[in-house]
């Protein structure tokens, strides 16, 4: 046998997974694809982010809570094995408002959500000049911001180079530039290279690529594209104090812009209509961005399922197999590294996720 696992898919959800698996002492193969795969782990806005998740199912909530969470000791575990500084701050985030009616509306819709977590929900509501206080360069037409403790960010693409070496550190091989083209009985499975590798169970986190191959493992994978656009802007003096889900200065000095959600299909090209809208909106926010040079922009696709939630399901005709699907994979990277190899495993004290099984879908 070439591996205990073979992990479909070397995005930062299937890394986050080796990654657990391999500090179990247990072998592994993380199998990634072509360069021209769609890759959402390279095109995120690196939020660690848990509010307004869990909004009607609470069991969302406390999952992504559970990995916030634990992401400050993940964080520091990376850093100590492989020497990257993830830059996570994570002292709370916001979600802007430009109403109070809105700001109103998602209050209510988190109270909801509070009572159902028994209190467990830490957020505060900031009024326009509250919010100056913390963050002054707020514009005029901000009418407040709910502030959101459990929140925060990190540099994205420094995770999955951390991950990666990680994983590699741990013994376990990752493969490049090839793909599964079939999978047999037993595990075994046939690169596009013509490469065969036999493995003990096999993990199913290839994104997208779930439509192709989940079939074959008797998943229904019922997920579709999201494009999402972003824009860099020129490296800036300290503008903001917090991440908020539209707006982020990243570690490095410039500000990411994005939060945009398209049913366009596979097309994942950026467009000048939606690139003005969530400029203008940047602008409205934080006035001072109207002065400062966009340095690159680009489009992603986000992995949806019907109702937005996690997909975790063991497969019932391929015993051993096991789908992970989401398109949170930054804020739940640290539970998919801690927490996930005991479901997978079947350990006594694995996480209940039938609620994030497939079934949910059933007609």
């Amino acid at each position: 046998m070439d591996a205990d696992y073979a992990i479909i898919g070397g995005g930062v959800v299937g890394l986050s997974v080796a990654y657990g698996l391999t500090r179990r002492g247990l072998k592994v193969i993380v199998i990634d694809g072509e360069d021209d795969a769609y890759r959402a782990s390279r095109g995120n806005f690196g939020l660690v982010w848990v509010q307004s998740k869990g909004i009607g199912a609470p069991h969302y909530a406390r999952w992504s809570q559970r990995s916030a969470a634990a992401w400050g000791d993940f964080a520091k575990e990376l850093a100590a094995e492989t020497g990257h500084d993830l830059s996570l701050q994570q002292d709370g985030g916001y979600d802007f408002h430009l109403s109070e009616e809105s700001l109103a509306a998602k209050v209510a819709q988190y109270e909801a959500l509070k009572a159902e977590l028994g209190g467990d929900y830490p957020f505060e509501v900031l009024g326009h000049n509250a919010l100056k206080r913390e963050e002054p360069a707020i514009g005029p037409k901000v009418a407040g911001a709910i502030l959101h403790h459990q929140d925060g960010h990190v540099n994205p693409l420094l995770l999955l180079r951390g991950l990666a070496d990680a994983v590699r550190r741990a013994g376990a091989t990752v493969i490049i530039g090839d793909r599964v083209s079939r999978v047999e009985e037993g595990f075994r499975l046939t690169l596009a290279s013509g490469r065969r590798i036999d493995a003990g169970k096999v993990v199913l986190s290839a994104g997208l690529g779930a439509q192709t191959l989940g079939p074959a493992l008797g998943f229904r994978a019922p997920i579709r594209p999201q494009r999402g656009q972003v824009l860099i802007t020129e490296k800036l003096p300290k503008l903001m104090n917090r991440p908020s889900g539209i707006i982020r200065q990243v570690n490095e000095g410039g500000i990411q812009i994005g939060d945009s959600k398209e049913e366009v299909g596979f097309d994942d090209h950026v467009t000048v209509e939606t690139m003005s809208t969530i400029a203008q909106r940047a602008v409205t926010v934080m006035p001072a961005l109207s002065r400062a040079q966009l340095v690159r922009s680009w489009g992603a696709l986000r992995v949806m399922t019907p109702d937005g939630l996690p997909i975790y399901q063991k497969s019932e005709t391929m015993p051993g197999a096991a789908m992970i699907t989401c398109h949170s994979g930054i804020t739940l990277a640290a539970a998919h590294a801690r927490f996930l190899p005991a479901w997978l495993e079947e350990d006594a004290d694995a996480p209940d996720l039938e609620k994030f099984s497939e079934k949910r879908f059933a007609v």
